[in-house]
């Protein structure tokens, strides 16, 4: 497989001085009625004139001589070379490419929506221009089979998934580091360099978003639950404990159990208690 080689061209303002000389010299020979050299250095220096070449900063020309590639004029500037060269001028800027969220499945089977962000660039003109038809159309479409595949090998979140080390929503870097590999090993045969990607957009679906919403709602709130019971436990132990080791009242198994009873019933509810206060005795 043929590499980029970069092409050493000539001096733009050398050939323009030489191409301005035979232009003007046959309007001189045409006084004297010499009209065969003013029609061959005419049509000359208009042939020479097809080799000018302008290269802008962060361009490239890819130059071809009948199907034969020559090289990459890649140093700016204005130059000449040889009229019978195809030129193709390829940019070397980087882009941007910022995909509509696209529906995938992930690795259970959920449809999501994710949307990506790829900043890349021409690394190898040749393979750019050469070895796939059309490069930045190449890159959408290789991006979107990336993220494709990058879906399907993981969870969207470990809900249904707990041993799911690594999820579409929580992987953050480590995530976006599988995805640029990804994507820059479909897109180095057409010469592309891959500066940055990384997810931009992910949510669940529209046709599942609704229930998928109501399952993390009762997730957080058994987790929220399971905590103030946890805390709530501690408090009725650090409560029965304190009682006893300072010997303020003696509490039969009975009324040790309605104690537990109501504080949990005041530290677990989910509304504000109304006080009944006992003014009889401990067992009325």
């Amino acid at each position: 497989m043929k590499e980029e080689k970069e092409f050493k061209p000539v001096s733009g303002y050398l050939v323009l001085l030489v191409v301005l000389i035979m232009f003007l010299s046959p309007l001189l020979t045409f006084v004297d009625e010499n009209f065969l050299w003013f029609i061959i250095l005419s049509v000359l220096s208009v042939f020479l004139s097809i080799g000018f070449l302008v290269v802008n900063p962060n361009e490239s020309s890819v130059l071809v001589l009948f199907g034969a590639y020559k090289g990459t004029v890649k140093e700016n500037g204005f130059w000449w070379v040889n009229p019978f060269f195809v030129k193709r001028k390829l940019s070397l800027r980087a882009r941007n490419l910022d995909s509509d969220p696209i529906k995938v499945n992930d690795k259970l089977g959920n449809p999501i929506m994710i949307g990506v962000v790829l900043v890349w660039r021409v690394q190898n003109t040749f393979k750019a221009a050469f070895e796939v038809d059309d490069y930045a159309h190449f890159v959408e479409i290789q991006s979107e089979a990336a993220v494709r595949k990058l879906a399907g090998h993981f969870p969207y979140d470990n809900f249904e998934d707990e041993d799911a080390e690594i999820t579409l929503r929580g992987g953050g870097e480590e995530v976006n580091q599988i995805l640029e590999n990804e994507i820059s090993e479909r897109l180095a045969i057409a010469g592309i360099e891959v500066i940055e990607a990384r997810i931009n957009y992910i949510a669940y679906a529209q046709e599942i978003a609704g229930a998928m919403l109501k399952r993390q709602q009762a997730t957080a709130i058994v987790a929220a639950r399971r905590q103030i019971v946890e805390g709530a436990v501690g408090m009725v132990e650090m409560a029965l404990s304190e009682l006893s080791k300072k010997n303020i009242i003696e509490l039969d198994e009975e009324k040790k159990a309605a104690m537990v009873s109501n504080l949990m019933v005041v530290l677990t509810g989910d509304k504000d208690v109304s006080p009944v206060v006992n003014t009889g005795t401990l067992y009325q």
